[in-house]
């Protein structure tokens, strides 16, 4: 028998059921408005993918690829770098590097990092999450995917990378991420609190350099809070060098615009380069913000590694000075913290 204490509870049960459906069904429901996926043409290539919330806009490209070629507030600059005699390029054997963002495997080999991605990739789109797909790499065995989801309430982007082993064998790589920014521009990382010498003996974390690597450089500022390399238009040399950056995130300053990089770090895990999950490379024409997951055995005939960042955009004005990047960086650096 079935008492009118258990009907109440059946009923706020089967009511709160309908309510938390009708909320899924309404933040779906906001997505897909807020969020626009269309088609269009874009330097060249006939085939790019748009996707926009209304205030910032991402394309990605399915002539070649998978590449995020353009990433801004909508009507404003493209915070990553296009090289105009490569846009609407596609086929051959020679890799291109285009311009924009992609995916790459470490450790660095000219044979198998260098693959070109100058053929077109699969795309889908669920109202949420753009897929991106490549073909298996006939050197490598490796297919590299994308999944992009612009927010549909700010300015972030969650991109998360993979990697598909379809070797008959194992796999050791590390996803390798590589935005290649828009030149004139500043990158911003952290470096580790302080903390006394009387309480703490041990090192923080390393700092790598490359053969070419010139401390001296003027384009590097080495901070007490912050390390800043400086892209040159006028430079005439290449300068990177990489860390260990266990506070996860960098920015890119550009014309009073902010690109801020969002990205996990693991203790326990192997990093490639001596240690780096942040590496930085400049020359005269563009900067290279990039980010490395680490190092993974794949398994065989389909297994997967997957490695994700979340991009945020702001419109702030960040000068060098430390005390200022303080004051208007770390702000927005806690707007960008998971929830």
């Amino acid at each position: 028998m079935v008492t009118s204490h258990c009907l109440k509870v059946l009923t706020v049960i089967l009511t709160t059921a309908v309510l938390t459906s009708q909320t899924a069904g309404a933040e779906e429901t906001e997505n897909e408005r807020n969020v626009k996926m269309e088609k269009v043409s874009y330097g060249g290539w006939p085939n790019c993918i748009r996707l926009t919330n209304g205030q910032i806009e991402l394309i990605a490209t399915t002539d070649v690829g998978p590449r995020v070629i353009r990433l801004g507030f909508i009507g404003g600059q493209n915070l990553f770098k296009e090289y105009k005699d490569l846009l609407g390029k596609t086929g051959g054997s020679n890799w291109r590097i285009y311009g924009g963002h992609r995916l790459w495997l470490a450790p660095e080999d000219r044979d198998r990092t260098y693959r070109p991605d100058n053929q077109a990739v699969q795309h889908s789109w669920d109202g949420k999450t753009l897929k991106l797909t490549q073909p298996v790499e006939p050197v490598t065995g490796i297919v590299k995917e994308f999944e992009i989801t612009l927010d549909a309430k700010t300015s972030g982007v969650k991109v998360l990378h993979r990697f598909i082993n379809k070797n008959p064998s194992d796999v050791e790589a590390a996803l390798w991420c590589l935005s290649v920014m828009a030149p004139g521009g500043r990158l911003i990382v952290p470096q580790e609190p302080y903390r006394p010498h009387s309480e703490y003996l041990l090192p923080a974390r390393q700092i790598v350099l490359w053969y070419y690597t010139d401390m001296k450089d003027p384009r590097w500022i080495w901070g007490t809070k912050y390390i800043q390399v400086k892209q040159d238009p006028n430079a005439t040399k290449e300068q990177k060098a990489g860390l260990l950056n266990k506070v996860g995130w960098g920015a890119y300053y550009l014309n009073g615009e902010v690109f801020i990089n969002r990205y996990p770090y693991y203790p326990d895990a192997k990093y490639l380069d001596l240690g780096c999950n942040t590496e930085f490379y400049t020359d005269a024409g563009m900067f290279e913000f990039e980010t490395l997951g680490p190092l993974t055995k794949i398994p065989a005939n389909g297994g997967k590694a997957e490695y994700t960042e979340r991009w945020f955009l702001f419109k702030e004005e960040i000068p060098q000075d430390e005390a200022q990047i303080d004051k208007k960086l770390l702000p927005l650096v806690e707007k960008t913290a998971a929830p």
